[in-house]
């Protein structure tokens, strides 16, 4: 294949998130570390994921999961060594698996070197790194703090420094000022150092909110285009690595999602939260519209980007793209009890805890994997692991991966008390009765059937690199859609609703459709008549590349 050809590896990619503290302890300080994660890779290259997302693994305070970084040249000491990150890195390629690091550099922590040499000298070129006012502007709505009910302000009076400092996020993790010249060459620098040691690129945290300012740029080019900041960062990112991806983090309205891919040359990939806000409302209604709703809302991306379509990330699942009643909708459907809710937007619930019911939740797998777009999981839902909602906030999602029915489901030895988060030993959850040693001999489990879905994605770029198409089947619980790509396609339909339904494939003579997977395993719905049992599914492929489908129609 002539490499102009070959499709880029991201866009095809199925990713798993992990946090590495999370993940497997080697040496029983109750912290996962770098040495059991490389331990798990054998693991993870079975089940069939490409790239590992890695959460943030630099030193830090560790007041919010990792997120308030105070260097970003370093590890965290809990995880392990330098050789041990580098040792990783090198087992992981050996195993065809890529590696993506958090950036996170929207905002530092409070005890990061600049932000303390910030406080302390009004002339240090750190105060330009971050945002100070003598008097606050009033928040323009939709602009305030993201921890709604935890912060009341985006504007903390620092003693020291006499003035306020911005932060978007928790009052200890000041916001950066990327229109600062100087900050975006720590940016670079931080870029350069982590791709030489042979990752594939970085999950861009925040980035909508990065390239936000609430005080005027003194840099005009900034005033009118903040999106300068993403290009200048890609085409500095791809001169030091050519295949080095940006996946960025903004959730925001449809019409703004456009501009954080440019004209391809500013981010390479996107999450999908606007997929997913209706992927769930459509999972709580039992109907099909809002995936259609969806994909037409969705903006036409130019050729070397892709969505990153998720169900869950080990955030709340945020609801803010759905109206009032339409999010009303989704938490009487999965979230009925208040403590299940959080910062008024969202849900602190695992995957399989939240639907509820084994055929919804391979259902909303399938659509996973069969959607426009690169799949992507995070640790645990491969096996429908569930949450802890005793604790405090996001951290209800963030337990640890539980492996075997062994103490602390052999993520740790340790005594209970030093480990970082308890391990999920009660209710139907519980690490005894949910890991990943019950499940993996078991050819009908949660984990084989997640399998498989990854490895027919592997096998079907269409889904991943084709045109899509949604038809118009008349039934309204049923989505059918097909995705054609260099003259192969696939068709897929999935129903939403708890009880059977059935459409009709109209198709020209000699059209074949050969099933790939299906709710019913062994025995695929035939068409024309197309009956899905109830959160039922099916993936065909079409042998016969110059028959054409015309339609689908309601019996």
């Amino acid at each position: 294949m002539d490499e102009r050809e070959r499709p880029l590896w991201y866009k095809n990619a199925v990713i798993y998130g992990l946090d590495v503290a999370t993940f497997q302890d080697s040496n029983g300080d109750g912290v996962g570390d770098f040495p059991g994660l490389c331990r798990r890779l054998d693991y993870l290259a079975d089940l069939g994921v490409t790239c590992l997302w890695l959460l943030p693994m630099f030193p830090t305070p560790d007041r919010d999961n990792g997120y308030d970084v105070m260097d970003y040249f370093g590890i965290d000491p809990r995880l392990g060594t330098f050789d041990d990150f580098l040792m990783f890195v090198r087992k992981a390629g050996e195993r065809g698996l890529r590696v993506i690091l958090d950036l996170v550099m929207d905002h530092t922590s409070n005890e990061h070197p600049w932000f303390r040499a910030a406080r302390h000298d009004p002339a240090s070129r750190f105060r330009r790194y971050y945002t100070w006012t003598d008097m606050p502007p009033p928040t323009e709505p939709g602009q305030g703090n993201i921890f709604a009910g935890q912060e009341s302000s985006v504007w903390t009076f620092d003693e020291i420094a006499g003035q306020y400092y911005y932060h978007r996020f928790y009052h200890f993790e000041p916001d950066l000022d990327v229109t600062c010249p100087e900050v975006r060459e720590e940016i670079k620098r931080v870029i350069d150092f982590w791709l030489s040691f042979g990752i594939s690129g970085f999950r861009v945290d925040a980035v909508s909110h990065m390239i936000e300012s609430p005080l005027p740029s003194p840099d005009p080019a900034l005033r009118h285009d903040a999106h300068h900041i993403l290009r200048d960062l890609r085409a500095f990112t791809s001169s030091r690595r050519a295949d080095a991806a940006l996946l960025g983090e903004a959730d925001v309205e449809p019409n703004e999602l456009a501009a954080f891919f440019g004209e391809g040359n500013e981010l390479h990939l996107l999450y999908n939260f606007l997929l997913d806000n209706y992927l769930f409302l459509a999972l709580a209604t039992g109907r099909a519209e809002p995936i259609g709703r969806a994909l037409r809302l969705l903006p036409s991306i130019p050729e070397g980007c892709q969505w990153v379509n998720f169900l869950r990330n080990l955030d709340e699942l945020d609801l803010e793209r759905l109206t009032e009643d339409e999010r009303e909708s989704v938490y009487d459907a999965f979230a009925p009890d208040q403590e299940m809710r959080i910062f008024g937007r969202g849900i602190r619930r695992r995957l399989a805890p939240m639907l509820g019911d084994r055929r919804r939740l391979e259902l909303a797998m399938s659509l996973l994997f069969s959607l426009p777009g690169a799949p992507m999981l995070v640790y645990g839902d491969e096996i429908g692991m569930g949450d802890d909602l005793s604790l405090d906030g996001r951290n209800a999602v963030r337990t640890p991966m539980q492996w075997s029915k062994a103490r602390h489901g052999g993520f740790s030895t340790a005594p209970t008390r030093t480990l970082t988060m308890p391990v999920v030993a009660k209710g139907p959850f519980r690490y005894r009765q949910v890991n990943v040693e019950a499940q993996a001999g078991d050819p009908e489990s949660v984990l084989n059937a997640i399998k498989r879905f990854i490895r027919l994605r592997r096998e079907c770029p269409e889904w991943g690199s084709g045109l899509c198409r949604v038809w118009q089947t008349g039934e309204p619980s049923v989505f059918v859609h097909s995705c054609e790509w260099r003259g192969k396609r696939l068709v897929a339909a999935h129903n939403f609703a708890n009880k059977s339904g059935i459409v009709h494939l109209e198709q020209e003579p000699h059209h074949t459709l050969v099933p790939l997977c299906s709710s019913r395993h062994r025995e695929a719905p035939a068409p024309p008549r197309l009956e899905l049992d109830p959160y039922g599914y099916v993936w065909y492929r079409v042998l016969n590349r110059t028959a054409q489908t015309i339609g689908a129609s309601v019996t």
